[in-house]
């Protein structure tokens, strides 16, 4: 992987179009028959096919995520298959979409092969869902809907199906990510794969009742300056959301996502439903949410059944 300050050669003098593009696209490690004509009009090649710097790192970075993504959408595939579910189409839910790198990228990479399948992107923007639905057009991708409502309004849109069995979220910033954890699991989710942003709740709670932790409890210190405040919100929503989840029936693990020099943004959590629900898990939420003086979370952001068979 190249370092943030390289450099592309280029082009030959008097090389076509599509030559610079295909060289371009050797320069970016693409898998065969991926799309030039995507790259394109995703900004990440320009019109002449040379690379744009800045869109490298952003298709860097989905590419990655798109690994972890085939990985998923392969494994419950082959559960498909063991299941005598072998027509069964796999569908996919992009939340916060933004202009939808991912879902095209996804698409053009997995399901375009496919006969079935089906990819949501879900987008308050309207002028962006528009141009995401003209894109799908353009390049035949049948089988990507773009919806314009907020997670919470997805949740009851008779446009998508009751179930969906896979969420992703790149960098939904703040409480995004915790609304599509809150459609993964209405949607009844077979995976879900994050990858939080701007977690601004927490901290803000924090630094509200912070004088009075103080005077609390030692741990306090912890996110007593202004800075350490915006780390600790920001790792301690994190670890909230994992316990959720695995309250819930969800397997978690936690990795980055890409070199740290690409994005700060970096943590990845990858969950799949098993339906073992872990009471432990949901104790262990409901404690630190007590010490951490955040009990109204509760009620709110972390609603939990604590009748969980499993330790």
């Amino acid at each position: 992987m190249k370092n943030r300050n390289e450099t592309v050669s280029p082009p030959a003098r008097g090389a076509s179009p599509k030559t610079v593009a295909a060289d371009a696209a050797l320069d970016l490690d693409l898998r065969p028959g991926q799309s030039i004509e995507l790259l394109k009009a995703l900004h990440i090649l320009t019109r002449e096919g040379k690379l744009n710097q800045d869109s490298r790192r952003k298709l860097k970075q989905v590419l990655h995520l798109f690994q972890f993504i085939e990985k998923v959408l392969l494994e419950l595939s082959d559960e498909d298959q063991q299941k005598g579910l072998a027509d069964h189409a796999l569908s996919l839910a992009d939340h916060g979409a933004g202009k939808s790198y991912l879902g095209f990228i996804v698409y053009d990479l997995f399901f375009k092969m496919l006969a079935r399948g089906h990819i949501y992107g879900i987008e308050t923007r309207a002028e962006l869902v528009d141009a995401s639905k003209l894109l799908a057009k353009r390049l035949g991708f049948e089988r990507m809907s773009f919806l314009n409502v907020s997670v919470q309004q997805a949740c009851d849109s008779p446009e998508l199906p009751a179930q969906i069995d896979v969420v992703t979220a790149l960098h939904a910033c703040d409480t995004a990510t915790d609304d599509a954890i809150a459609f993964g699991l209405q949607k009844k989710a077979r995976a879900m794969i994050l990858v939080p942003c701007c977690q601004a709740e927490l901290a803000a709670q924090l630094r509200q009742h912070k004088a009075l932790n103080l005077t609390r409890t030692p741990l306090a210190e912890l996110w007593r300056h202004p800075l350490h405040t915006r780390e600790m919100g920001s790792q301690l929503t994190n670890v909230l959301r994992c316990l959720y989840l695995e309250a819930n029936g969800y397997q978690v693990s936690v990795t980055e996502l890409v070199g740290w020099e690409h994005s700060m943004k970096n943590e990845l959590i990858l969950a799949r439903y098993t339906g073992h629900k872990k009471r432990s898990a949901g104790q262990r939420l409901q404690a630190l949410l007590v010490e951490f003086g955040l009990s109204q979370l509760l009620t709110s952001r972390f609603p939990l059944s604590m009748g969980s068979e499993h330790n």
